[in-house]
């Protein structure tokens, strides 16, 4: 039996009525199942957010502060719903301020559709006031974009949007529309895209490359599993811990993959990359077995590409056609979505265990813990770490948070303690790297996953970057738990200058402002830490609270992050010091 929400939508998809081009945008939204956007309103896009104004029982408009903060919040929402993000803007400034998140989104595929203003049509080229070409921008960061001109292209252009957002290896997209195709009347009627001419979003699964990977696996004496994002966006977490534990084959995370596993899994060895585990970066150079899962190879995870795992056949299970072979030469790629392709592998592989193999891991976790995590999470020092942070938010959360991190070693430090027990629970910029991320993304990932508690865990330059949306999050009461890291440097840099500029502290200390006075000024809840035995109490407070809640902890200056691959250096040359 049909719900009238069904009933109402195919009647919409099979009517003809006679609407404006801005009603027909709010019409398409509807029909795509969107029930939040995020935006800012201007000139060019003024026809759309009138018709919003009368649709708004039906589709809540968020009014971020900045465009930026628009896009990220996008993210943060689609991360945590595996919704498509939606984001509206004007034209000109409005526009090109979307472009950082749309990037972001890109790199780290999340799909996203950005909504546009622009000149009316009969001003395209004519450099008029808040025209730009914003088509001509965002081609190299979306996964597809176009231009309305004619209010009648509106149902179909939607349509193809938000399929193509979604499909395959999921991505942003852009739809640009021109103030009179917004203003013009048409007869709409609205289909949904099942299907793009030339674009094959899932390749067919080859049967034969499952068989092949199958028969290495079971062969293998020191297989490892390095997996990604492509877990997650393909909901295949069953399947993938099906395979692992059939396997008995240790595996490691990319920041992106985190959350697939639980964090407390036997088999979950750790973070691969710059400041991965030990023993994961050292062993990808041993295993005789590289099986990666929907991750791409990412320089931060290979090191230098001549020395990557050169001793081992490499499996790559993968959605995206042109990741196959672009950094790492894969023996047996295996296309397609990997809930398809774990499902088929798991049958083939033998139930194993590499207890011997596992115990080399455990070894070196053992020195990584004596000369590393006991420092960070159990200092003997009097200044506060970001370890005990995380530490205490784990303690106090019950390790069943979203945690929403920005870019820096507050970022690094909060991947490799971070507990976590579901998927979805891991938002944070990857392959772009967008300090200024965390504060809009939380916002949006509270929103996508009202249930959880969310907390954003930012460091004091990234926090500067968007704090503008304290606004938001104040308008709109979002119970985001926003901690801020203080060590009053730009932490990630001032540790490269240390470490690789003899000291050189160029630009990169800083001059805080009152973050408390500010938090207040929003009519925050909000407290500062200085002293280790304030630390728990004040978590406690913030995780209990039911209202957004502010707290900046200061923690050491001149900290560092450890373990360390320096750039351009093999993963086997790790530092622990």
């Amino acid at each position: 039996m049909k719900t009238k929400d069904q009933i109402a939508l195919q009647a919409l998809e099979s009517e003809s009525i006679k609407i404006s081009g801005a009603e027909a945008v709010i019409r398409c939204l509807l029909a795509e199942n969107v029930d939040l956007i995020y935006g800012y309103p201007g000139g060019a896009i003024m026809p759309v957010y009138d018709e919003l104004y009368k649709f708004q029982d039906q589709l809540t408009h968020v009014l971020t502060r900045h465009e930026q903060g628009a896009t990220h919040a996008a993210q943060g929402y689609a991360r945590t719903s595996g919704k498509v993000g939606v984001a509206i803007a004007t034209s000109g400034p409005g526009a090109t301020n979307l472009v950082t998140g749309i990037a972001d989104a890109q790199i780290d595929s999340t799909p996203m559709v950005c909504i546009t203003g622009q000149v009316g049509s009969h001003l395209l080229g004519s450099d008029a006031f808040q025209e730009t070409d914003i088509i001509g921008i965002s081609t190299p960061v979306t996964k597809w974009n176009y231009q309305i001109t004619k209010a009648s292209e509106i149902p179909e252009i939607f349509a193809k949007a938000f399929y193509i957002a979604r499909s395959g290896r999921p991505g942003p997209v852009l739809i640009d529309i021109t103030k009179d195709a917004q203003f013009d009347n048409f007869d709409f009627a609205y289909q949904k895209c099942t299907g793009v001419r030339s674009y094959k979003p899932v390749p067919a699964l080859d049967t034969h490359a499952v068989t092949q990977a199958a028969e290495l696996i079971n062969q293998a004496k020191k297989p490892f599993i390095v997996w990604g994002q492509g877990v997650i966006l393909g909901s295949a977490e069953e399947e993938f811990k099906d395979v692992v534990e059939k396997s008995g084959i240790p595996a490691a995370w990319t920041i992106l993959g985190l959350s697939a596993l639980p964090t407390n899994h036997p088999l979950n060895v750790g973070m691969v990359g710059m400041h991965g585990n030990y023993g994961p970066n050292i062993l990808t150079n041993e295993c005789d077995l590289l099986i990666a899962i929907g991750m791409r190879f990412d320089d931060r995870v290979t090191g230098d590409l001549k020395t990557y795992a050169k001793q081992a056949k490499i499996i790559h299970f993968e959605i995206d056609p042109a990741e196959i072979n672009k950094n790492v030469k894969a023996d047996i790629p295996v296309l397609g979505n990997c809930k398809e392709s774990l499902k088929a592998l798991l049958p083939l592989i033998q139930k194993k265990s590499h207890d011997q193999w596992m115990g080399r891991f455990e070894e070196l976790m053992k020195i990584e813990i004596a000369e590393v995590i006991n420092k960070d999470l159990r200092p003997q020092k009097e200044g506060l770490t970001m370890g005990e942070v995380i530490v205490s938010i784990n303690k106090h959360s019950h390790g069943d948070a979203v945690v929403v991190t920005d870019v820096g070693q507050h970022q690094m430090v909060a991947c490799r303690y971070a507990n976590f027990g579901q998927s979805r629970s891991n938002v944070t910029s990857g392959g772009l790297g967008t300090m200024g991320f965390a504060l809009p993304a939380a916002l949006g990932a509270k929103m996508g996953a009202p249930e959880r508690e969310v907390v954003a865990v930012i460091g004091d330059g990234g926090y500067q970057m968007t704090i503008q949306e304290l606004g938001t999050i104040f308008q709109t009461q979002t119970a985001v738990k926003i901690v801020v890291l203080n060590n009053e440097f730009l932490g990630m840099v001032r540790q490269w200058q240390q470490l690789f500029f003899d000291k050189r502290y160029a630009s990169t200390e800083m001059v805080n402002p009152d973050f408390v006075a500010i938090a207040k000024g929003y009519y925050l809840d909000a407290k500062k830490v200085d002293k280790r035995e304030n630390l728990h109490a004040a978590v406690a407070e913030m995780m209990a609270s039911d209202k957004p809640y502010f707290l900046e902890v200061c923690v050491e200056k001149e900290d560092n992050v450890f373990p360390m691959i320096p750039t351009g250096a093999s993963v086997s040359d790790i530092r622990l010091k």
